[in-house]
């Protein structure tokens, strides 16, 4: 049987085109806009079939430069839940490959176009050939840490104000375009908002996998130099001072995460790097 979808989103295309018992899905060659859309509907869900990924290289370099989509794959990886894999090779319409069904998807405006079958001959020959295809690929070696993992981390380590702090900045930079900010400078900005020192601050994203502690000092110093943070001395029994990070501007001081990221990227965004 052949059936035409024709759906709002990725999510919906999914939800209608696989309602059967599968135990994995094959997503062929998705666009960004698919990748992204899948694992935003795969995390917090547990009734979705495995995902087995295999796309251009390109593209998953492009959308798990996201920190918050990458963080959320990282998840779903270490839970098993998606494995992810280079495609060598085009395909000719990206693809949901299970044991039971076919569906090739195709952008239409806004909405997503899903020709659908499940003739068992074709589905077998489909679903063996993409699958001899995934089993050979090599496999995307995805270097961002789980996003749970980092909210562990950083609650244990630096303060459960802080993890909030850290949740609802990032929440702001997905939801407002016109906020801009990278893993660390929000990790740092976090951490000037709760008083906390760099070296702890930047030990943990080390050890958490976000980046080096050289990068959350070359960062810090643009920042300090933008105004935007500050530091002072706190003395230690042995070696040098450790700083204390400061929120810098009187305008960042005393709003809440959400307001501290729209303000200090509209002051980023005003003095280019």
């Amino acid at each position: 049987m052949v059936s035409n979808l024709l759906e709002a989103d990725v999510e919906a295309a999914l939800e209608a085109a696989f309602t059967g018992d599968d135990d994995e899905l094959l997503v062929v060659d998705p666009s960004a806009e698919t990748i992204v859309s899948l694992v935003e509907t795969a995390v917090g869900r547990d009734d979705l079939p495995k995902l087995s990924m295999l796309a251009d290289e390109r593209t998953l370099k492009d959308v798990l430069d996201d920190f918050v989509v990458a963080s959320r794959a990282a998840d779903l990886v270490a839970d098993g839940a998606l494995d992810l894999r280079v495609l060598d090779g085009a395909v000719d319409n990206a693809l949901f490959v299970s044991p039971s069904r076919v569906v090739a998807l195709v952008t239409v405006g806004e909405g997503v176009a899903a020709l659908s079958t499940d003739d068992g001959e074709f589905v077998d020959e489909v679903y063996e050939t993409h699958r001899s295809a995934f089993d050979d690929a090599e496999a995307y070696t995805l270097r961002t840490p789980a996003i749970s993992r980092v909210r562990e981390t950083l609650e244990s380590e630096i303060g459960a104000e802080a993890r909030a702090d850290f949740d609802a900045v990032l929440d702001a930079a997905e939801s407002d375009e016109t906020v801009d900010l990278d893993e660390v400078t929000v990790s740092l900005l976090v951490a000037a908002k709760n008083d906390v020192l760099l070296y702890d601050i930047s030990k943990w994203g080390e050890d958490v996998g976000i980046a080096s502690k050289a990068t959350f000092s070359r960062t810090k110093t643009r920042l300090e130099d933008l105004g935007i943070i500050d530091t002072e001395k706190v003395p230690i029994d042995v070696g040098r001072p450790r700083l204390r990070l400061k929120l810098g501007d009187e305008r960042l001081r005393g709003v809440d995460a959400e307001a501290l990221a729209a303000e200090a990227a509209e002051m980023m965004a005003a003095t280019p790097a």
